[in-house]
């Protein structure tokens, strides 16, 4: 279990999932230009970090007859969910909330991102941006199930839905180890929710940019930031449940976290950039026929164990 989390953790955890999603975001220019065959260039680096700036002061787009409150809220309603759901992740022995039912917490904040996305879609009053709002309540009925039993088994298999307990039940052993179809469903989902990489179907170039399509200004930024902040904070999440969480020799606990944190964000931001999309009817199937089975008797793994 971990301790009460000092008040300045409030603030902390945020601005560190804030770090490494523009960490992310880095890091995914890197490799934008490296499959461009561009050499390695500060620019790489810099060219989507300026791109805030310029959301900032870019005007807003005039549509005809837009849902401004439901709009907005749905736009907010993202990265704030995202920001929200790391407060029960531990780094090290210490989390911002212990809650009892941390994992509950964490799949709540990711459910809520459906209502957000959904409203961002059918706020602007046009067609292809409903569509892509339609589009991640489809990917969402396909990928929601697998990931309950994926974040379920850890639990069991702790006796607790408490993050930090799941973390410390591990001992020398990671549940990654002998919950491997767990975690890797749990690493699908993540780009999932974050609607990037093979998953970006509700943001596709054949409905003109879907859920972005009429965003601009800081609007556009906060849905982008949105998406960046979700696949930071299902990496940071991966890390209690799977990882360890802090254990590991010689540094301290809160930096162990913050390394298995990273790298399994590498890994994401990787293969967002190599896998190809998929439309959400051909994952449902995928889902629902052989995701969903998997996780189901992997569930059952921990549960035999613990009886």
């Amino acid at each position: 279990m971990s301790d009460a989390a000092p008040w300045w953790s409030v603030l902390a955890a945020p601005a560190l999932l804030v770090a490494l999603a523009l960490l992310a975001v880095a890091a995914d220019g890197v490799l934008s230009a490296r499959a461009a065959g561009r050499p390695f260039a500060l620019s790489a680096v810099a060219r989507p970090l300026l791109e805030v700036p310029r959301l900032l002061v870019a005007q807003p787009r005039r549509l005809p007859a837009p849902d401004m409150p439901l709009w907005r809220i749905g736009v907010v309603t993202v990265p704030v969910a995202a920001v929200l759901s790391v407060m029960v992740v531990p780094f090290g022995p210490f989390a911002v909330s212990g809650l009892s039912v941390g994992l509950v917490w964490f799949n709540a904040m990711e459910v809520l991102t459906w209502a957000g996305l959904w409203l961002a879609g059918w706020g602007p009053n046009a067609a292809f941006s409903l569509v892509g709002g339609y589009r991640y309540l489809a990917q969402g009925l396909a990928y929601e199930l697998p990931l309950m039993f994926a974040l379920m088994t850890p639990g069991i298999g702790a006796q607790s839905l408490r993050v930090g307990d799941i973390a410390a039940a591990q001992g020398g052993l990671w549940f990654a180890v002998w919950m491997p179809v767990a975690f890797a469903v749990h690493l699908w989902s993540v780009l999932a929710f974050g609607f990037t990489g093979p998953f970006a179907y509700p943001a596709g170039g054949d409905i003109a940019g879907g859920v972005f399509g009429e965003t601009s200004g800081p609007e556009r930024l906060l849905l982008s930031a949105g998406r960046w902040l979700w696949l930071a904070a299902g990496s940071a999440m991966a890390v209690p449940l799977f990882l360890g969480g802090g254990a590991g020799p010689w540094l301290p606990g809160w930096a162990w976290s913050l390394v298995k944190t990273v790298a399994v964000l590498a890994l994401l931001v990787w293969a967002r950039g190599r896998l190809p999309m998929i439309r959400a009817d051909r994952y449902m199937e995928v889902a629902w026929v052989v995701l969903l089975p998997l996780s189901v008797l992997q569930a059952l793994v921990p549960a035999l164990v613990v009886l």
